[in-house]
């Protein structure tokens, strides 16, 4: 007789939630690629002589690399696993920042950026461990997923103070060494963690146990399309607030560092919301929590239109916060249950990829608005209207859903 497999290294188990611990700890640490090139660029830029934009161009490059390594990693994930790109992901954010340091020019550091920490690196850390996070949970899928996508955020809280403290007594060179050798001796062991294959994924059956497709009934490609559509829209929305704020606390008068505690407000209340819209999400389906968070989303952000005191700002922060960290997650989650479990991986990236462009091009939207006007008015009103967009998608995806027949 075939002996049954353990309950605890299954769907759901205890096992389950510690490889979940893993995975956000992993995507916390992961995540310094996205933020240490915003600490280090004025001391970068002081050694090298350039000027910003020339000075930008490592994160810029990052990004972009970061966007396109999800979907290069996602798609290892589907056929190795997902120890496979954590793993190469981790060797490479360490060669990085280590190889970084010993960059004799600005080129050189962006390139290195670029390719080993943004392309080959931290996108390692997020969307194939939040797709691989979704194969782990069927009962709590949307607070788990929700749960591991918050690493990026803590990252943002965690590593910038420690980079800055480093640069100051060590200079930005020798903090780079000590970022990656921390990033390889503390993310292995992690890593290791997850070398447990996924669980196997049950077939989804409407009542009598006939096989469904999916519960939305699109095609896999039409359906990427969309979510890609609503992504780049809602994040070309999200990008104004959380790229420009600091500037426009600069043009009201209120000086950079209010701005910047206004941006730290906001990514704190985001963690609190993509935790929360996890719940909801696991009560309400993700489509519908789609459909609530942006349709919230635009209404925090309508508000930087009649208010521009300090006191309402910092309020409204919290607020865009609160409203607009729930909306990434879902993603995941609708490509979840709506693909088969084989391509996940690179089906999670592509969506998650899709934000990140919508937040690229949203932040130079925002700018391109103020330079024309003279006021970041526009720029709010272009975020509404893109916004508009996905709110459309994610209602369109409810009222097809809540036409089909409901299953488990």
């Amino acid at each position: 007789m075939p002996v049954a497999p353990r309950a605890e290294s299954g769907v759901d188990s205890r096992y389950a939630w510690m490889r979940l611990a893993a995975s956000l700890a992993l995507s916390t640490l992961g995540g310094v690629g996205l933020w240490s090139i915003v600490v280090a660029l004025p001391a970068v830029q002081a050694e090298f002589g350039t000027a910003r934009a020339d000075a930008a161009l490592p994160y810029t490059l990052t990004t972009l690399g970061f966007a396109a390594g999800g979907i290069l990693m996602g798609r290892l994930a589907d056929r190795f696993g997902v120890l496979a790109p954590v793993l190469l992901g981790t060797v490479c954010l360490a060669a990085g920042y280590i190889l970084s340091a010993q960059a004799g020019s600005m080129t050189q550091f962006a390139v290195i950026h670029g390719a080993l920490i943004g392309l080959l690196g931290a996108c390692a850390t997020f969307g194939p461990v939040v797709a691989d996070t979704s194969l782990w949970f069927r009962r709590r899928r949307g607070f788990a997923v929700s749960l591991a996508a918050s690493g990026n955020y803590f990252a943002g809280a965690v590593w910038p103070p420690l980079i800055q403290a480093g640069i100051a007594a060590y200079g930005w060179r020798q903090t780079h060494v000590m970022v990656g050798l921390a990033c390889l001796v503390l993310m292995l062991p992690l890593a290791l963690v997850l070398r447990r294959p996924a669980p196997r994924q049950e077939p989804v059956a409407l009542p009598g146990g006939t096989p469904a497709a999916n519960p939305l009934g699109l095609a896999p490609n039409t359906l990427q399309a969309l979510l890609a559509v609503a992504g780049i829209a809602c994040c070309i929305a999200m990008a104004m607030p959380q790229v420009h704020i600091v500037a426009y606390c600069v043009d009201l008068g209120y000086g950079p560092a209010r701005g910047a505690e206004m941006l730290s407000v906001m990514l704190a209340c985001g963690v609190v919301s993509r935790l929360a819209f996890g719940v909801i999400l696991d009560r309400i389906g993700s489509v519908a929590t789609l459909l609530l968070a942006a349709s919230l989303q635009a209404v925090a952000l309508t508000l930087f239109l009649p208010f521009d005191g300090l006191v309402s700002l910092y309020l409204i922060s919290g607020i865009f916060g609160l409203f607009q960290g729930g909306i990434v997650s879902t993603y995941a989650v609708i490509v979840r249950e709506n693909v088969p479990a084989k391509e996940v991986g690179v089906r999670v990236g592509i969506a998650l990829s899709a934000t990140l462009v919508g937040m690229a091009i949203g932040g130079w939207m925002s700018g391109l608005a103020f330079d024309l006007t003279g006021s970041y008015r526009a720029a709010v009103v272009n975020g509404i209207a893109w916004n508009m967009v996905t709110i459309l998608i994610a209602g369109w995806l409810v009222l097809r859903r809540r036409a089909r027949p409901a299953y488990a």
